[in-house]
């Protein structure tokens, strides 16, 4: 057994219902209590804890007790070999939690003689300057206010360095090609939900491991990015807080309100930002002020209220009056409503298929796919074709060489997609399904129409594609809701449905459109739109019958 009094206070301050906890955080605590706090070959290093938080309450505030909590398990060591128990922190909540100022303090330790590691350097990465440079410009001013300081540490605007340690502290942007080679002992990754795959962790994280107690922090609020870096890194913690992944070294505090409801009482805010915990700093008392004009605001700004669930509630909020479906309902076209549990889909070998095409330039991408009827349900069967050409050019926010490799989509070299790449597709479908129909609209079709129809294929034209979206849009948004799309796992589609944005024309009527004109394609749910329109009219039900049933 292992305690600490910073670790106990903030668990009773819990238990005494002091503090409101979201689930995760509530989560948290069990599997501290269960699985960590229970072994006796590991210890607090309390000298180090305490060195730290009185470095911190000196030059730079007082400590909230939720970083306090998190402080411990920075300095939660191995007793074999005094190496740290936790590598890596996974810290997300709303904006003005306190998250930045903590990373400022802790950095600005880590370089001290206090901590005592020989170049223990530091990198800060963020998307954009400004952002990496905001925890590094807090602890150079913080050196540049106080003169004892000025004969600890070195200073320019690129780099601080501790005269103790040579520890040195840099910022950098999340260009993967900006990194300079420095041996890190930590890395600070800052608006993580801007980070659409592992590119840059991968890159700066290579540099660590040659000095001891190498360490790696996460942290943001989250944002609009699904199925990036930030989504994974969720699905990571709640592993670990369920219990199913004990040997992961990740320490992760998630702040965030439990239900969209609890938007509307603020009593539950501080279960997204700690900072509302009473009793409150003079800095969150004036915060909260100005998150609560904020809210009243949305009555007469409704349309503010996605950007201020997701950054003030950090529980991100699809804006249905924009979107097609709401990110729960297009991630449950895979999963089951645990969120995990893979979706069973039918056997659909020899059942019928129409056939769904979209491509808005020869020199991008093309989608084609197979919608089948089960039950209730539309099954839909897709693949890609993107051109490197276009790729080189445009950096799309999506893990195209991920979903390569799941053999989601085909990259071709080629000066524009060639047409027999989708006749062979679907030929290919016809030897395993019942697919004869193909849909599309007619300036697309009269591409590929008459190599499909040499192959014997019946193609239907849409005259006016943005005419049946309208006629579509009530049932495609019961289809989401009532969960009866079924896309399988399959992350490109989810994000083809995500980059739609929903267009309500002067009469009412609905078009899709996509949210940005180059980056986030639409193709594969405009093809699947296609095929929607004549689903009911070319696809039954089969249902299954004996032979004994059949009247001779």
């Amino acid at each position: 057994m292992i305690s600490n009094k910073y670790v106990d206070e903030y668990i009773h301050l819990y238990e005494t219902g002091k503090i409101k906890l979201n689930k995760e955080r509530i989560m948290l605590i069990k599997y501290l209590q269960k699985h960590v706090l229970v072994r006796d070959d590991i210890y607090f290093n309390e000298e180090m804890i305490e060195n730290y938080i009185k470095f911190t309450e000196k030059w730079y505030f007082k400590l909230q007790p939720f970083q306090k909590f998190i402080a411990p398990f920075v300095f939660l060591y191995y007793k074999e070999d005094d190496s740290v128990f936790y590598d890596q922190f996974f810290i997300t909540m709303s904006r003005g939690g306190g998250k930045n100022g903590f990373i400022s303090s802790l950095s600005h330790f880590f370089i001290s003689p206090l901590h005592g590691i020989p170049k223990y350097n530091i990198s800060i990465v963020a998307n954009n300057e400004k952002q990496a440079k905001l925890s590094f410009k807090e602890v150079y001013d913080c050196i540049e206010n106080n003169e004892v300081l000025e004969d600890l540490f070195y200073r320019t605007k690129v780099e601080i360095m501790g005269y103790d340690t040579k520890s040195i502290m840099q910022y950098h942007t999340s260009n993967a090609s900006s990194k300079d080679g420095l041996r890190d002992g930590c890395v600070i990754y800052d608006e993580i939900h801007r980070y659409e795959n592992f590119d840059v962790v991968n890159v700066f994280s290579s540099g660590l491991g040659k000095v001891p107690n190498a360490r790696e922090f996460f942290i943001g609020t989250d944002g609009y990015v699904r199925e990036g870096f930030l989504d994974k890194m969720k699905e990571r913690a709640m592993n670990i807080l369920e219990g199913k992944d004990l040997d992961d070294p990740l320490f992760p505090f998630i702040c965030k309100i439990d239900e969209a409801e609890e938007v509307n009482n603020p009593d539950m805010w501080e279960k997204a930002n700690p900072m509302f915990s009473e009793p409150r700093s003079s800095y969150a008392k004036g915060l909260f002020k100005k998150v609560l004009r904020q809210f009243k605001q949305l009555v007469n700004n409704p349309s503010n209220r996605e950007e201020f669930m997701t950054k003030r509630m950090n529980f991100p909020e699809t804006d249905l009056s924009k979107s097609v479906a709401s990110w729960e309902e297009i991630w449950r076209t895979g999963y089951e409503e645990d969120g995990k549990t893979l979706r069973e889909i039918p056997d659909l070998k020899h059942r019928v298929a129409v056939g769904g095409l979209d491509f808005a330039s020869i020199k991008d991408f093309a989608a084609v796919g197979l919608l089948f009827k089960v039950g209730e349900d539309y099954i839909w069967k897709s693949h890609s074709f993107v051109r490197k050409g276009f790729l080189d050019k445009v950096t799309l926010k999506a893990p195209i060489k991920e979903w390569e490799e799941k053999g989601l989509l085909t990259i071709l070299d080629e000066p524009v997609i060639n047409v027999k790449h989708i006749v062979d597709w679907f030929v290919e479908m016809r030897e395993l399904y019942g697919v004869n129909t193909i849909v599309g609209d007619t300036f697309r079709l009269d591409l590929v129409k008459t190599a499909l129809e040499a192959e014997g294929f019946i193609l239907l034209f849409i005259r006016n594609p943005k005419a049946i979206h309208s006629l579509l849009a009530p049932r495609v948004e019961t289809l989401f809701a009532n969960n009866h799309i079924i896309f399988g796992d399959n992350p490109m589609m989810r994000w083809y449905t995500n980059n739609v944005l929903v267009k309500i024309k002067p009469d009412g009527n609905k078009e899709y459109l996509k949210k940005d004109e180059f980056k986030r394609k639409t193709d594969g749910f405009q093809a699947f739109i296609h095929a929607l329109w004549q689903a009911d009219n070319l696809l039954t039900d089969e249902l299954d019958f004996m032979l004994s049933d059949i009247k001779f």
